[in-house]
């Protein structure tokens, strides 16, 4: 989808890697190593996009780090592309409509700083129907053509497992209104 609409290649993956998640940030060095292009090339791009207000950059040190601008006026509908683009919505719907009492479900690894690497790791939490799960997942994989792999964790196994995820990229995509985050409660 975003492919039609902007040409470059190169621009494209900057916006997904960078609008799927805008808290993070990348180096020049970083995105020209994950998308095995040269460093000119992804420099060009980072300028284009920062110089239409879509990035903001900061310096740290020698080097500069890159991010989605939130105050620009397409900031949400440039994300909502995103997610789209990667399927994103499509699981969000499938998996709340159809699994039970879900209480929030994590995007983890990869895909939480918005690495498309082709496996999308989700974290589901609550009481999930295990059958349901399994069938959307093989559909929703086979429309966007990546790979899921979910854990499912009830609350209690949420708040054990907190510590270790903390230290790993991770994305709140949903939450029930019910229910509190208890990670952000514990940092």
């Amino acid at each position: 989808m975003l492919g039609t609409l902007i040409t470059s290649k190169m621009r494209v993956q900057i916006l997904m890697r960078l609008f799927l998640n805008p808290d993070s940030r990348a180096y020049l060095r970083e995105l020209a190593q994950e998308f095995e292009a040269s460093p000119g090339h992804v420099r060009s791009e980072l300028q284009q996009l920062s110089e239409a207000g879509l990035l903001a950059s900061e310096k740290d040190g020698r080097q500069v780090l890159y991010r989605a601008e939130r105050s620009h006026p397409l900031f949400p509908e440039l994300q909502s592309m995103v997610r789209k683009a990667l399927g994103m919505d499509r699981i969000l719907d499938s998996i709340v409509e159809r699994l039970g009492r879900l209480e929030q479900v994590w995007l983890i690894d990869d895909y939480a700083v918005g690495r498309d690497t082709g496996l999308i790791d989700l974290v589901l939490v609550g009481d999930i129907d295990r059958n349901n799960l399994a069938d959307i997942v093989a559909k929703t994989e086979r429309y966007i053509e990546r790979k899921i792999r979910p854990l499912v964790v009830s609350q209690a196994e949420w708040i054990d497992l907190t510590a270790i995820l903390e230290k790993r990229p991770s994305l709140l995509l949903w939450r029930s209104d019910t229910v509190g985050d208890a990670r952000s409660e514990r940092r």
